[in-house]
C-alpha cells in the first residue's frame, strides 16, 4: 500500500523527516518497506527558468530556424536557436539552461549542452509543453504570463510538487489502516506516546446541502444481509473533464492514473478515507431506480474492461429496473460508467458483506482497490460521511448541483462490541507491568472508549472501524504495539516447557531419512503441489481434484503423483547445465476416490547423471538402476523394515521398475523413468525415480523389533561357485534357493560377476556367486563346508539345470 507523505500531513501537521516518520510507523505495526520520491514533473524542472525574448530574427543559414536573444535573469542575455513557429520578441518563455536534464515521454534523460546549430551558437532551449513534461502540446513553445520576472524558476510558476511515498506492507487484518486517514490516526496515537500532541484534522462536510430535488433515484435493497447499508445521492449539471493538478498529483503519487474529475474524486476519497465509492451515469439508469440484488446464474454482464462475464447466482449486483450495472463492491459495468458526455450522476457509498465480495472477486478473477477493502471489512459508520465528502469535492471541481436527498438504507445497526480487559491478563501476556494510566492513555488515543474502571480491569467499547479487534487479547495487542515492542525489557531468565513426544513421530522419522539421504549427497527440494490439468502424472484409481478458484490455469489441479513436480525441477536444472542431480522431497498427493477427497504422504527420490562429481583420481560413473536400488534398500534397513517382498512394477511411468511390498501393501516402487515421460519435459538423459508411500512406512516403523546380537567369536568362511545357467534365470532365484537349502549356517549370498558371450553355449550365462558361512558356536570344519556346498550345487542342478564351469 502506498501512502503519500504530503497527503498524510493534511491530516496531521508533522514536521519530521520521512525517515523518522517511517520508523515510527514501523514500530506501530505499519511496516514501511521503502520510501520513494515522487515529482509531478520528472526532474522537478530544475534548471528551467523564465526567459524574456528580447529579439527574434531569421537564422542566416536555415529557413525554419530563428535566432533569438533571451534574458534569463543572469546579466547578459544569451543567444538561443529556436525552431518553433510561434516564437516572437517580447514573449516570456520557459528556458532550459545549459546543464539542465530533461526527460522524454519514455523517461529517458537528455541534457542541454552548449552547441552550434547551422553555424550559430545556442546557449539553451526554449521549450514546448511536452519537452518539459507539462502536457502533450508540441505545436510551438509555451508562452508564459507577461508579468513574470526573467530568471524565475519554472518550478514555482507551474507549482511543481515533490513528495515522498511510503510503501507499507500492511497485514490483512488492518483494514482500518488502508487509507491516509487510517494511517494518520495510528501515527497520532504513536506521537502521543512520545508526548507529542497533534490534532487529527478531518475533512469537514458541514457545508453539505441539497441545492434542489430535481433528480430522484429510488433505491431498493433486496439482499439486506449482503448490503447492510447503502447510501446514495444525485449530482446534476456537472462537467466531466480533466482533474485539477493537485488532485492528479495526489493520485499519481500513489501510482494511480487520473481518468476524469468524477472518477478521480471517487478514487481520491477511497484512498483518503478507506471507503469505496462508485459513480453511475444517471441518464443510463433505466426507470430512475437502483435495485441491489442477485441475478440468476448464467446471466451475462460486460464489465468496464470490456470483458463479458457469466454471473454466479450469489454475485451481488447493482441493477436498474432493466439490467445489471455493476458487480457490487468489485467492478463497474461498461454501459453505466461516467464518460465525457455525462452531465448527471448517482453517487454510491455502501457497506457490503466481506465474504460475499471476496467470493465474487475470486470467481471472476478481479482484484480492485474497492474489493481489496470490502473483502477485509470497512467501517459501516463511515459510509454517509464519505458520500458527503465525495459529493462536495465533485461539486467543487466539476460544478453542478446536489439534486436529491441522501438515500441511507441502514435497517439494522450493529451493536457496539464490548470487551472487558483485565490488568492481570495484560501483565501475563506482555510479561511486564505497564502503568495503568499508560494503558488508559493508549486506549484513548486509539479511540477505544473506556466505559468503566474497576480494580481488576476496564470495560471497553471498540470503535466500528476496528473490525479485527473482537477479543481481550486483540486489545492487549493494540496496547503493546502502541506502547512499543522495543520498550519491553529482556528477562535474564527464560522458562520453557519441553514437549514429550515419541521418537516415532512423523517429523522425527523424516529427519532420520533426510539426514541419511543428505549424507549420501542428496539435496532436499520443495515443489508446488498444484499442477496443470494435463500434467503427465502417475495416477491411482480415482479422479483428479480441481481447485475451485485457481490462481491460474497452469496451477489448477492438485497433483496425483510426486513425479511431475520432481521432473519439473530436474528439467529446470538441466537447462542450467546442472546435469548430475540427487534430489529428494517429502510431500503429498491428492485423490478423489468414490467421491471422497483423500491425501497421501510420500517420499520421492530423483537421481540423474553421475553418482559423484568428476575427479582426477576417480573416473566418473553414471547412475544406474542398481545404485537407486541400493539407496532404497538402505532406507528400509535404516528404518528397521525387513522381510520386504520384491515384485516387478508394471507402472507405465517406468521403462523398468521394481515394487517393494509387505503384508499386501506397496511400500515403494522405483525404476528408470520412461522416455515418453521424460520427453514431455525435454529431458534427454536418464532419470531414476523412487516413490515411497510414507503413510504405509510410518505404520510399520514403530512396530519393528530391534534385536541386538553379540559379535561372533569364530571366523566366517567364504566359498564360490561359477554357475552356468539359462539366460532366463535371475539372481533372485539363485538367492532364494540358497536360503531355502541352508538356513542355519549361511549368512550371505553375493553375485560378484556376470559373464555372457563367446566360449559359452547359446542361451547360457555365467554367474559368479559367493556364499558366506558361519557357526556362531564353533569353528567350521572342511567337512561341514563341503557338505553344505555339495547340497547347494545339487539344488541348483535340480531346480535350475545349473552346471559348474
Amino acid at each position: 500500500m502506498k501512502i503519500s507523505y504530503n497527503w498524510l500531513r493534511q491530516f496531521l501537521q508533522i514536521d519530521w523527516d520521512s525517515q523518522k516518520t517511517g520508523e515510527l510507523l514501523t514500530d506501530l505495526g505499519l511496516e514501511v518497506e521503502g520510501i520513494s520520491r515522487f515529482e509531478s514533473v520528472k526532474g522537478g524542472l530544475e534548471g528551467v527558468v523564465v526567459g524574456h525574448v528580447l529579439s527574434c530574427e531569421q537564422h542566416p543559414n536555415a529557413d525554419r530556424l530563428k535566432l533569438t536573444t533571451v534574458d534569463i535573469g543572469k546579466g547578459e542575455p544569451v543567444q538561443i536557436v529556436c525552431g518553433a513557429p510561434n516564437v516572437a520578441a517580447g514573449q516570456k518563455v520557459p528556458v532550459a539552461t545549459i546543464g539542465t536534464t530533461l526527460y522524454s515521454k519514455e523517461g529517458e534523460a537528455w541534457q542541454i549542452k552548449k552547441g552550434k546549430i547551422r553555424g550559430e551558437e545556442s546557449h539553451g532551449m526554449i521549450c514546448a509543453e511536452d519537452e518539459l513534461g507539462l502536457g502533450n502540446g508540441h505545436d510551438g513553445i509555451m508562452v508564459l504570463t507577461e508579468t513574470l520576472e526573467p530568471g524565475t524558476p519554472c518550478a514555482k510558476v507551474f507549482d511543481i510538487e515533490s513528495d515522498e511515498v511510503f510503501e507499507i506492507g500492511l497485514t490483512p487484518n488492518r483494514s482500518d489502516a488502508m487509507s491516509h486517514f487510517g494511517v494518520a490516526r495510528d501515527l497520532k496515537a504513536g506521537l502521543e506516546q512520545k508526548e507529542i500532541q497533534k490534532e487529527l484534522v478531518t475533512p469537514s462536510t458541514s457545508n453539505f446541502s441539497i441545492d434542489n430535488r430535481s433528480l430522484k433515484i429510488d433505491v431498493e435493497v433486496k439482499e439486506s444481509q449482503l448490503a447492510p447499508r447503502y447510501c446514495g445521492v444525485t449530482i446534476s449539471n456537472l462537467i466531466v473533464q480533466e482533474s485539477p493538478h493537485w488532485l492528479k498529483n495526489r493520485l499519481k503519487a500513489i501510482g494511480l492514473s487520473p481518468i476524469n474529475n468524477v472518477v478521480d474524486v471517487t478514487n481520491y476519497v477511497l484512498h483518503e478515507l478507506g471507503q469505496p465509492l462508485h459513480a453511475f451515469d444517471a441518464s443510463k439508469i433505466k426507470g430512475n431506480k437502483i435495485e441491489v440484488k442477485t441475478l440468476p446464474a448464467g446471466t451475462k454482464f460486460k464489465t468496464l474492461d470490456n470483458v463479458e462475464r457469466t454471473l454466479h447466482e450469489d454475485d451481488l449486483m447493482i441493477c436498474d429496473s432493466e439490467k445489471p450495472m455493476c458487480i457490487a463492491g468489485v467492478f463497474g459495468g461498461v454501459y453505466s460508467g461516467v464518460t465525457e458526455h455525462t452531465s448527471s450522476i448517482f453517487l454510491e457509498s455502501a457497506y457490503f458483506d466481506p465474504v460475499s465480495i471476496r467470493k465474487s472477486a475470486k470467481r471472476h478473477g478481479l482484484n480492485t482497490d474497492a474489493s481489496f477493502r470490502y473483502e477485509r471489512g470497512i467501517d459501516i459508520n463511515l459510509t454517509e460521511y464519505a458520500l458527503k465528502r465525495a459529493a462536495l469535492l465533485i461539486r467543487e471541481i466539476a460544478g453542478g448541483y446536489i439534486t436529491s436527498e441522501v438515500v441511507d438504507l441502514y435497517p439494522k445497526k450493529p451493536q457496539d462490541r464490548q470487551v472487558f480487559l483485565t490488568f492481570d491478563k495484560i501483565n501475563s501476556l506482555i510479561g511486564q507491568e505497564i502503568p495503568r494510566d499508560t494503558i488508559k492513555s493508549i486506549l484513548s488515543s486509539l479511540e477505544i472508549r473506556i466505559n468503566n474502571v474497576t480494580e481488576s480491569g476496564l470495560g471497553l467499547t471498540i470503535p466500528t472501524y476496528r473490525v479485527d479487534v473482537t477479543r481481550e487479547v486483540d486489545v492487549i495487542e493494540e496496547i503493546l504495539r502502541v506502547y512499543g515492542y522495543n520498550n519491553i525489557a529482556h528477562k535474564e531468565k527464560l522458562t520453557a516447557s519441553i514437549a514429550k513426544t515419541s521418537r516415532f513421530e512423523n517429523h522425527r522419522i523424516q529427519d532420520v531419512v533426510g539426514n541419511t539421504l543428505a549424507s549420501q549427497g542428496f539435496y532436499e527440494i520443495m515443489t508446488n503441489s498444484l499442477v496443470p490439468p494435463d500434467a503427465h502424472t502417475q495416477e491411482r484409481d480415482g479422479e483428479k481434484i480441481t481447485m475451485l478458484n485457481p490462481l491460474s490455469s497452469d496451477l489448477s489441479v492438485l497433483r496425483t503423483s510426486m513425479l511431475f513436480s520432481g521432473l519439473q525441477a530436474i528439467s529446470y536444472n538441466h537447462n542450467r547445465q546442472k546435469t548430475s542431480l540427487k534430489l529428494f522431497e517429502f510431500g503429498k498427493t491428492y485423490h478423489k476416490i468414490a467421491g471422497e477427497n483423500q491425501e497421501r504422504q510420500h517420499l520421492s527420490i530423483f537421481i540423474s547423471g553421475n553418482r559423484a562429481a568428476d575427479s582426477w583420481s576417480v573416473p566418473s560413473k553414471k547412475t544406474d538402476f542398481f545404485y537407486l536400488k541400493g539407496i532404497v534398500e538402505s532406507l528400509f534397513d535404516r528404518l528397521g523394515i525387513k522381510d520386504v517382498e520384491i515384485k516387478p512394477c508394471t507402472n507405465t511411468v517406468y521403462a523398468e521398475g521394481l515394487s517393494y511390498e509387505k503384508d499386501g501393501n506397496v511400500l515403494a516402487h522405483f525404476g528408470l523413468a520412461s522416455k515418453s515421460v521424460l520427453k514431455t519435459f525435454d529431458i534427454k538423459q536418464d532419470v531414476f525415480f523412487a516413490d515411497f508411500d510414507w503413510d504405509s512406512i510410518l505404520a510399520l516403523v514403530g512396530k519393528q523389533n530391534i534385536v541386538f546380537k553379540e559379535i561372533p567369536k569364530f571366523p566366517e568362511v567364504s566359498r564360490d561357485f561359477a554357475l552356468l545357467l539359462n539366460d532366463s534365470t535371475s539372481f533372485q532365484q539363485v538367492y532364494d534357493i540358497a536360503w531355502k537349502t541352508e538356513k542355519n549356517l549361511l549368512k550371505k549370498v553375493n553375485l560378484f560377476d556376470v559373464y555372457t558371450g563367446k566360449n559359452l553355449p547359446d542361451g547360457k550365462k555365467s554367474y559368479a556367486v559367493s556364499f558366506t558361512l558361519l557357526d556362531e558356536k564353533k569353528t567350521l570344519t572342511d567337512k561341514q563346508i563341503d557338505k553344505i556346498m555339495a547340497k547347494l550345487l545339487t539344488q541348483y542342478q535340480k531346480e535350475l539345470g545349473a552346471e559348474l564351469r
